[in-house]
């Protein structure tokens, strides 16, 4: 087969169709068919035909105002995705939510991000930023440190040689300081971190295990005015945790992620500053 004939062989038709998919990425409304050629980097002829093709399909589906969304039939399909953890995992998230009436996040790594795979809410609480389907940076979530903790040190190092997004003022992204948390994090088993991907708030995780491996991490997001509760709160968080790691039949949390005797919760230096004003105890 020609380079010529490869180009616009199955390959090139997949990469295509994966392309209109992908437009989808991060858009929380409808798009039209040049909205998708245009984001998805194709001639707005061929994105019409995929576009059509992947509609009758129910990977698509069209509004009366003739704009398309993700379809019911992919979302079915995608709700596949890590469904033994989430089933395991949902009713400890629910009761962590009944226990501190505050925000509940599963989380798991995909590449340099973390993806939320399920919450419990309440809308009369702080507001998130996080969606389930969402990603959100590794180093600037309390989950995503957890998940970040858990990779090899040559991972750790890739990462943090890249150009580090800042959602916010106060988040960390000098290399050493973040090195040194992640050290933390490998060492206590648990992540707060501190108005690092919306001010005013507070998100306090813990890693899920299952075949000795963390797989996932729990996290409670709370607002600055209650950060004298973190000590109260970190038990629930980690004993969450372990109890899903259990479901799973994994191992302990502790051994994995090498946690030693409760302590006081360790911010960096910029964010124990900032903890220390709101809240001077």
């Amino acid at each position: 087969m020609t380079d010529a004939e490869d180009k616009h062989g199955p390959h090139g038709v997949i990469d295509r169709v994966l392309a209109v998919l992908a437009a989808f990425e991060g858009t929380t409304g409808s798009l039209t068919v040049a909205g998708i050629a245009q984001r998805a980097g194709l001639p707005v002829s061929t994105t019409y035909r995929i576009v059509a093709s992947l509609e009758g399909w129910g990977a698509l589906r069209k509004g009366s105002d003739g704009r398309y969304q993700i379809g019911f039939r992919l979302w079915s399909l995608g709700q596949q995705a890590g469904r033994r953890l989430r089933d395991r995992a949902h009713p400890f998230l629910q009761d962590l939510f009944d226990l501190t009436h505050e925000n509940v996040h599963l989380a798991i790594r995909d590449g340099l991000y973390s993806l939320y795979i399920d919450k419990v809410y309440n809308s009369r609480k702080l507001p998130i930023v996080s969606r389930i389907g969402g990603r959100l940076p590794l180093h600037a979530t309390a989950v995503g440190r957890v998940l970040l903790a858990a990779q090899p040190d040559w991972f750790v190092d890739a990462y943090l040689a890249r150009e580090l997004e800042s959602p916010t003022p106060s988040t960390v992204t000098d290399p050493g300081e973040l090195a040194e948390i992640i050290h933390t994090v490998r060492r206590e088993g648990l992540s707060v971190t501190y108005e690092q991907m919306r001010l005013g708030a507070i998100s306090l995780a813990a890693p899920i295990v299952y075949e000795e491996e963390t797989v996932a991490s729990v996290a409670l997001v709370f607002d600055i005015s209650q950060a004298g509760e973190i000590e109260r709160l970190r038990p629930a968080v980690k004993g969450t945790a372990d109890k899903i790691s259990r479901a799973m039949r994994g191992g302990s949390a502790g051994a994995v992620m090498r946690r030693i005797a409760p302590q006081a919760a360790s911010f960096s230096g910029g964010e124990k500053t900032r903890l220390h004003a709101v809240d001077p105890r």
